[in-house]
């Protein structure tokens, strides 16, 4: 039996954190290595991560000492703004180390391969930097991709979330009591993840993100404009012709519900259809965004940059 990956995971006590832990211990080719949260310093992993059986503790290493340590790939599940001292440590003392970056400070560098398997494998296999797409990023790319020959104005997209895409930082947008039986628009002018579609996509779009209740779960409404009348059928047979080979992209007729996301490691993608003068395009995506909004996307990163089969690891 072959030695599995060692994975250094810093930010390891967030909700992207969490999931993350539990995904490493249930792979046949990773091992953790270590886990970083200051906060959690000397606590066993497994009181977040039951499923962890190395009993393994969370450990407060500055960046200098976790670039010393031994892995094979080190995940970077920090705030937007925090990782640059972990990478300069890396670049510096082991350069030839993957790195995937969960935050939003590498996806408008071109240096860093853009992980977004289902559109950019290629540039993902062997590569050593690696940036994560944002939650939200992923459903809209997967909504307005099939489309994007067919455009005819500026598409519009209305995105509802959990309260986790907020971090576990306090702030209104994961106030519970705040929260309440309420849903809360923010963000609404230039949020990072409409400039990252734009700038991935290389068109320009409008983003309208809002958060309620619930902890999870993600889903994207996208209004596209077409340039051509088009029916609805010959639309949904474009979403059909780019995913129906796509094991994490599901398919369906009906309108997905945002809790049809929740717990889903890939994206469901529905309600696919057009407005009476075939001009206007509607499609709706839902996913949870802890999963391929974040976690599982990481993972699925490490196996393309380590060789492995895309889904080791992550059931389909």
């Amino acid at each position: 039996m072959s030695e599995p990956f060692l994975v250094g995971l810093i930010g390891a006590r967030g909700h992207t954190g969490r999931e993350l832990l539990r995904l490493i211990a249930g792979h046949p080719e990773l091992m953790l290595a270590y886990a970083v949260s200051r906060e959690w310093a000397g606590r066993p992993v497994a009181e977040i991560a039951p499923e962890d059986q190395d009993e393994c503790v969370f450990e407060a290493l500055t960046p200098d000492e976790a670039a010393l340590r031994r892995a094979d790939v080190v995940i970077l599940a920090l705030p937007d703004g925090a990782a640059d001292d972990y990478v300069n440590a890396l670049e510096q003392k082991a350069p030839h180390r993957i790195i995937i970056d969960l935050s939003a400070d590498h996806r408008f560098d071109d240096a860093w391969a853009y992980g977004l398997p289902e559109f950019n494998r290629a540039k993902i296999v062997n590569a050593t930097r690696i940036a994560n797409p944002g939650c939200y990023a992923t459903a809209m790319q997967m909504a307005l991709a099939p489309l994007l020959d067919r455009l005819g104005g500026v598409p519009a997209l209305f995105g509802v979330s959990g309260y986790s895409g907020a971090g576990t930082t306090p702030s209104p947008k994961n106030d519970v009591a705040r929260l309440k039986e309420n849903l809360m628009p923010y963000g609404l002018v230039g949020h990072k993840h409409e400039r990252e579609v734009a700038h991935q996509l290389g068109v320009p779009v409008r983003f309208m993100p809002h958060v309620h209740p619930a902890f999870r779960g993600l889903i994207v409404t996208a209004h596209i404009p077409l340039k051509e009348a088009i029916e609805a059928g010959a639309v949904a047979a474009l979403y059909d012709a780019q995913y129906g080979k796509e094991a994490l992209v599901s398919l369906r007729n009906a309108p997905p519900e945002l809790k049809d996301g929740t717990g889903r490691n890939g994206v469901l993608i529905g309600g696919i259809n057009v407005s009476e003068d075939g001009r206007n395009a509607v499609v709706v995506a839902a996913e949870d965004n802890l999963l391929k909004g974040a976690a599982v996307q990481a993972i699925q990163n490490v196996n393309l940059a380590l060789g492995l089969h895309e889904l080791t690891g992550i059931a389909a």
